[in-house]
């Protein structure tokens, strides 16, 4: 016998088959509009041609713009809304994406049911799944007195903090809302918690000196490398902190940090470099504070320095604190429930590798996960593809969720 969630999903999934063609044909256009980050262009025109899909599906959107931020080129976000219930759930995405291996992958290819191109899984694809999920709640009468809300925002992939930070900074989220979904490729399993983050510039400076008159300089470069010694066995160090949230990769367990990711040092060839500077970059289990994180990075820095007597300056460009939501909390359960009837198969809840805006509403004490279409495994690389049957599924899923929350 059916349980009226598996004829919910059964009828989402019939009402959304008729549009599945639309739905791949939208991923396609919007896959071909280059809104790569960094640097960050053509967000305004992204937006506005996601804000007239939106409007031609009756989702009442509006274009947010949001303070100049960095490189972006025209900020913003674009919101929309679903229903007219007093319970909000939040369906969240981002679209920009990661820069490119090659121009090419803005012309997306569709062949054999699957989308290929730069943002077919992260996340455009997941944007046009949360638009049809949405409207299919709508039709099928699923809302009752809930209304979806929908958040698109434009920096996810360098932080956040122009987009979603604008949303948290003007009180564009409801504390009270009843849950909210990103679509991040994560499937088949769900991330119910993300890590925090830190981002660091380490700067060192010395003096410049012509080659030929070494002696007289101070090596940047030289004090620079000395510094970022204790760092790497730091590294080490923190990989071993495992931790107790399951994950896809066990291996991964530990908090990560990469010491360099980006540097650079000098003038020239012939000069004593007098000045030099590394990134820090830190993702660190729930587990551990925020602040503690920071004090950490902090000492390991300043005393390497105050040993060889160098001069040096810590820039923080990002710290963000790790996010957790309840798995056995009725939310999650719901959500447990919805991925099942459609799939057929339980989602297990894991904790995402990075940091990822779920951690802009869960810390504001909204159940918050990340359960998108695609697979992470391609997402940034050169044959980044989402199948069209997971678009459907996806848009299938979000529709009973969005009926099941707080019912």
């Amino acid at each position: 016998m059916l349980t009226p969630v598996d004829r919910r999903a059964a009828e989402a999934l019939a009402w959304l088959e008729p549009h599945a063609a639309a739905m791949a044909e939208l991923v396609v256009e919007l896959v071909g509009l280059d809104t790569e980050n960094p640097p960050g262009r053509g967000l305004g025109r992204f937006a506005r041609s996601l804000q007239g899909t939106m409007e031609a599906l009756g989702c009442s959107p509006e274009i947010v713009e949001v303070a100049s931020h960095a490189a972006l080129e025209d900020p913003c976000v674009v919101i929309g809304s679903v229903g007219g219930g007093a319970g909000t759930i939040y369906f969240h995405g981002h679209f920009d994406v990661v820069p490119v291996q090659s121009r090419d992958q803005f012309r997306p290819v569709r062949a054999g049911r699957t989308i290929t191109g730069r943002g077919s899984a992260d996340m455009k694809g997941g944007l046009v799944s949360m638009l049809y999920g949405a409207i299919a709640a709508r039709e099928l009468g699923l809302l009752e007195d809930r209304r979806v809300v929908l958040h698109f925002v434009c920096d996810e992939e360098t932080g956040g903090h122009a987009g979603s930070g604008h949303l948290r900074d003007h009180e564009l989220i409801d504390s009270g809302a009843l849950a909210m979904v990103t679509a991040e490729p994560t499937a088949p399993v769900v991330w119910s918690a993300c890590r925090g983050a830190i981002t660091m510039r380490v700067h060192v400076r010395g003096r410049e000196a012509h080659v030929g008159q070494a002696h007289r300089g101070i090596n940047a470069f030289e004090h620079a490398t000395r510094i970022a010694e204790p760092l790497h066995r730091l590294a080490a160090e923190l990989r071993e902190r495992q931790t107790a949230i399951p994950m896809d990769d066990d291996d991964a367990a530990g908090s990560m940090l990469v010491v360099g990711g980006q540097a650079g040092a000098g003038a020239n060839f012939n000069v004593v470099p007098g000045e030099a500077w590394f990134s820090l970059d830190l993702r660190f289990n729930p587990e551990e504070e925020l602040d503690a994180m920071l004090g950490l990075l902090r000492r390991t820095v300043e005393e390497a320095a105050a040993e060889i007597g160098a001069d040096v300056t810590i820039d923080v460009l990002q710290a963000e604190p790790a996010a957790v939501t309840d798995v056995e909390s009725p939310t999650a359960l719901a959500l447990a429930r919805s991925i099942e009837a459609v799939e057929g198969t339980p989602a297990p809840f894991v904790l995402s590798p990075g940091n990822v805006d779920i951690r802009f509403y869960a810390q504001r004490g909204i159940p918050a996960f990340a359960y998108g279409p695609g697979r992470l495994d391609v997402s940034h690389g050169p044959n980044e593809r989402v199948s069209e049957d997971a678009l459907l599924r996806c848009a299938a899923v979000y529709a009973v969720f969005a009926g099941a929350v707080g019912s």
